[in-house]
């Protein structure tokens, strides 16, 4: 079995992402995984400029939406069996277990669907209010809607089968993002004007009906948003909230007793 974990670490460097990075080198090592780190933009896709609403931030500076870069993963789908798409804000603990051996290949995909994330009760209800406004004028799709929102996937952390490319239909990645029915959440329009490839992976994983492996939540531990005693049971911790740890996670050796 060939397999990838692909990452995207692009623009200004910190401490916390080459720590996270790091400790994704480390474990690929050890499971024989091949590593491969995205510096620099390939896709450079861009919101169309005559309609788009997004917000002004990193992407104008940097000249293309790097929230879309990881993608480039789907055109080396025809070289690995299964691919790792990690966020470079995600640290892989030591006693971390080969995840691939979570995704059998009967199955397309797999992530942690994020409402089964033992979070405190402040996240639930933001999830809750984030997964309505995200999803449900998406209504073509059955959400699974609960008092916790809409089932939906982290897209932090994604586990790519060799079959998912049957469901590109020959598109290259740039071409997937491109397609007409995604515009409207590439170019920010309405509620997605700070929108991520996060709604736009949900909506095609679910259209397109794919099978899915819902991970468990310990490869994706959300930091601050999972209670402290529980965080220590994850295997990944993702740091998605860097603007709001300490000194915006560069004392990585306090992150590190903390987990």
């Amino acid at each position: 079995m060939k397999r990838l974990i692909y990452q995207v670490y692009v623009g200004t460097t910190n401490k916390l992402y080459d720590w996270c990075v790091e400790s994704v080198s480390q474990y690929c090592k050890k499971h024989s995984i091949t590593h491969i780190v995205q510096r620099e933009p390939i896709l450079k896709i861009l919101p169309d400029p005559t309609r788009q609403e997004r917000n002004i931030g990193n992407w104008t500076k940097l000249g293309y939406l790097p929230i879309f870069e990881k993608e480039n993963a789907f055109d080396l789908l025809d070289e690995y069996d299964q691919i790792g798409i990690v966020d470079s804000d995600i640290y892989i603990k030591d006693n971390a277990p080969n995840i691939f051996n979570d995704v059998p290949m009967q199955y397309d995909f797999g992530a942690v669907v994020e409402r089964n994330i033992p979070t405190n009760h402040k996240y639930v209800n933001k999830i809750t209010k984030y997964s309505r406004a995200a999803f449900e004028k998406l209504n073509d799709v059955d959400w699974q809607w609960n008092d916790k929102g809409g089932k939906f996937y982290n897209m932090g952390l994604m586990l790519l089968n060799k079959s998912f490319k049957n469901y590109l239909n020959g598109l290259t990645a740039k071409e997937f993002i491109h397609q007409p029915k995604y515009k409207d959440l590439v170019d920010g329009i309405g509620y997605y004007k700070w929108s991520t490839d996060q709604i736009m992976m949900n909506y095609f994983v679910k259209k397109e009906n794919l099978k899915i492996k819902d991970l468990d939540w310990k490869w994706n531990g959300l930091y601050t948003a999972v209670p402290k005693d529980k965080i220590k049971e994850s295997y990944f911790v993702h740091f998605f909230l860097r603007d709001k740890l300490p000194g915006r996670g560069e004392n990585v050796e306090e992150l590190a007793k903390k987990i």
